[in-house]
């Protein structure tokens, strides 16, 4: 095996331990709270969907590029080369549509009583589980068109024009024909993007405005090192950052894929680096931002009351959409 394979079979190996570690320990902490009683909270199918998603799109990509790079190409055949490429966008579009979701659910559920949004923080909660499902649905329907593009390794030696993924192939048309897939594949990830930069600029926005509200009141008194909504903005820019910034990387080098035509190997294992580092990552940066918002928010509430109204809505907000991974106290 080429030393260049061998490094990134160990880099492969390591990301799929470490993602699916984060994401399982995610989903068993809440098979836990689902079967020890606890009433469920609204963002936890949120997060269930996204754990599942994200698990998958590690497995779909991760485990077949790995042992391509130990030299095994053939393995999947046509039937199965599909199969997987086929799970991972489904799962990929998931991820991101669960992520917009919750954006989206977070941005009306923060937005002060005066706001347009106020009235929708109830009817939200309603179509949280539908309009999970119908992320799966349509990502479904979006991606029928991705087995027609694909070729197992064993079946492409009569086509000229492909891109090698190492364990699949993707059949090449003209330029146009390839542009408009493109352009009917990423639709949904454009739109997903688009609405999630905006509901996060609007909550970082929000939490911004009433972190200033609450200084002009509390004055000294407040510390910026202590304050949980400090903690939930730079949370939230953590998780939207990460994502659009892997997403981007991610879509440079797919363009750069359909428009030289070529297969450049380390770009291709660069790739599928890229697209499961925000699955990778994702568990983690939860883990370890919400749990220090969670405690803060408890001691926070049971020390006294807070002096504006406001303020208090928008803690408790806050407090019931990061509680689940409070640490839990023997």
């Amino acid at each position: 095996m080429p030393f260049m394979d061998l490094k990134f079979v160990m880099i492969f190996l390591f990301q799929i331990c470490i993602g699916i570690l984060g994401n399982f320990s995610l989903l068993y902490h809440y098979v836990f709270l689902y079967l020890s009683g606890p009433r469920s909270r609204s963002t936890d199918l949120i997060f269930k969907h996204l754990t599942i998603a994200n698990s998958l799109v590690i497995l779909s990509r991760g485990i077949p590029e790995t042992t391509a790079a130990f030299g095994l190409k053939d393995f999947l055949r046509d039937f199965g080369c599909k199969l997987v490429f086929s799970v991972h966008r489904v799962a990929r579009g998931v991820s991101m549509g669960t992520t917009c979701l919750l954006s989206i659910f977070q941005a009306i559920a923060i937005s002060p009583s005066n706001s347009k949004w106020a009235e929708l923080k109830v009817r939200a909660l309603k179509f949280i589980g539908p309009t999970n499902i119908l992320c799966w649905i349509l990502n479904m329907l979006l991606n029928t068109m991705v087995p027609m593009h694909l070729t197992g390794k064993w079946n492409n030696k009569s086509i000229t024009k492909t891109i090698d993924f190492g364990y699949c192939s993707s059949k090449l048309h003209n330029k146009d024909t390839d542009l408009l897939f493109i352009v009917l594949v990423s639709s949904h990830d454009v739109l997903c993007l688009g609405h999630m930069t905006w509901a996060n600029g609007s909550m970082v926005s929000i939490l911004y405005r009433h972190k200033q509200r609450v200084q002009k009141i509390l004055g000294k008194n407040v510390s910026p090192r202590s304050s949980p909504l400090t903690k939930a903005t730079q949370s939230i820019l953590v998780l939207a950052s990460t994502f659009v910034c892997f997403y981007t990387l991610s879509s440079i080098i797919y363009f750069y894929f359909i428009h030289v035509h070529k297969t450049i190997w380390w770009l291709v294992y660069t790739s599928a680096l890229i697209k499961a580092c925000f699955p990778t990552a994702s568990p983690f940066v939860l883990w370890r931002c919400v749990p220090c918002i969670s405690r803060h928010l408890c001691v926070c509430t049971r020390k006294s009351a807070v002096t504006s109204s406001h303020q208090n809505n928008i803690n408790s907000l806050i407090f019931i959409m990061f509680i689940p991974f409070c640490p839990h106290s023997s």
